[in-house]
């Protein structure tokens, strides 16, 4: 926000700082929560503490900001349960999102830094990686969960740990206890502590980096969750029609068990066995580009196939009550200028759900990016500068609660009450 703006909300700041900080234990923790809140809201592109204690004003004690967001010994599950109570209320969420981002680093001494793979850079790369859990509905998103994602060189119990690494642990606050865990486990210890604050939301997104795991997806339904999720061109399945036999016993050995007839094949080649026949025009939303909509822009269109599937694989077979692999949605999206499908998706929604519907839920993971672009690009997500496990979970709580009031604003200033995209 510009200085001016930020001014005439100056007021529904304090008011917002006062309930996300209730729980600190001391005034000065609440001060300079609130200063640190107000430092990533000026219209300044850095938002490392030095540049922004310059930009404070007569608030602008560097090292009182540097302790608060490093040092403090506050917990940020506190301000983040507070953070989705708010949020709840106003976005009224529909569906759970869950992704990661990158926080790229030229270092090696920052809390679980390794080289790997993110999307931020769109290769292998020295970061750290972030896995957070938003709220979302058709008009706005808010992230209201974090985890730092520590590698396989950072634990000391992986037969791939870095000495160098591990013995960093102490420096960089990381517990004793935090080991390596999969992303997607991450995402569903994020959904229990959710549910813990008493939020509980029916649907959860995710894109393929998740999907792809089969535990995810079981965990999912093990949750009592709907999902839609990303999954790669490889995943197999058996058609819808497939059931499953015993062979012919031949009087030596254990006796058979119930088996496919046939080998499952990858969801890709289930697609296209169905052909462009099989594909159907959606339009799920409305961009930001000039265009031809009802509100001037441009309309998201394509082409998808949906289908009735049988996912494959030990997980699946293991979780599944009986002999049958259960029945899914499998959703490809397949434009006109593309000789084959491009995405793949898997949903547990009921076999009577509407294709549009399993495209715009599944598309509005877009409202995930929306949040990471605002949240780096405008509140400094990626500018902390600080080494530790404790700073990093700070500095990213705070974010969230900047976005989060950003959010607020928006949604009081739009006459149909949405934020506009």
């Amino acid at each position: 926000m510009m200085g001016g703006e930020l001014a005439a909300v100056r007021c529904d700041l304090e008011d917002f700082a006062a309930e996300m900080f209730e729980a600190f234990a001391r005034a000065d923790q609440r001060r300079w929560g609130g200063v640190y809140l107000r430092g990533l809201l000026l219209d300044e592109h850095r938002k490392s503490v030095e540049p922004m204690a310059a930009r404070l004003g007569e608030d602008g004690n560097r090292q009182a900001l540097a302790h608060f967001v490093t040092s403090s010994p506050w917990e940020p599950a506190h301000v983040r349960a507070r953070l989705a109570w708010k949020m709840q209320q106003v976005i009224k969420p529909t569906t759970l999102i869950i992704d990661d981002t990158g926080f790229l680093k030229d270092g090696d001494a920052s809390a679980c830094v390794s080289r790997q793979y993110t999307g931020t850079a769109g290769k292998v790369t020295n970061c750290q990686a972030g896995v957070s859990l938003h709220l979302a509905s058709d008009g706005a998103s808010a992230a209201v969960d974090w985890r730092l994602f520590l590698p396989e060189s950072w634990d000391p119990a992986s037969p791939k740990a870095d000495p160098a690494k591990v013995a960093r642990r102490a420096k960089c606050g990381i517990p004793a206890d935090v080991g390596h865990v999969e992303k997607w486990q991450l995402a569903l210890d994020m959904i229990d502590e959710m549910r813990s604050w008493g939020i509980e939301v029916p649907l959860a997104v995710a894109d393929g980096g998740y999907g792809d795991a089969a535990a995810f997806r079981v965990g999912l339904e093990e949750r009592g969750l709907a999902y839609v999720v990303g999954i790669s061109t490889t995943t197999t399945a058996q058609p819808e029609g497939a059931r499953p036999h015993i062979p012919l016993y031949g009087g030596r050995g254990p006796r058979p068990q119930l088996v496919y007839p046939e080998a499952a094949k990858a969801v890709k080649k289930l697609v296209i066995a169905a052909g462009l026949q099989a594909a159907r025009p959606v339009q799920w939303r409305e961009g930001s580009r000039p265009g031809s909509g009802r509100s001037g822009f441009k309309r998201m269109y394509s082409r998808f196939v949906a289908l009735r599937i049988r996912p494959a694989g030990r997980e699946i077979r293991k979780a599944a009550d009986g002999p049958e692999l259960p029945v899914h949605w499998l959703l490809a999206e397949w434009p006109v200028t593309e000789p084959e499908p491009v995405q793949f998706w898997l949903s547990n929604l009921p076999a009577d759900t509407p294709p549009a519907t399993l495209v715009r839920t599944a598309k509005l993971r877009w409202r995930i990016e929306h949040d990471y672009r605002e949240m780096k690009q405008a509140l400094g997500l990626a500018h902390f500068e600080g080494r530790t496990w404790p700073g990093w979970h700070h500095h990213v709580t705070l974010v969230s609660a900047a976005h989060a009031f950003c959010t607020l604003h928006r949604l009081t200033r739009s006459p149909k009450g949405t934020a506009p995209t």
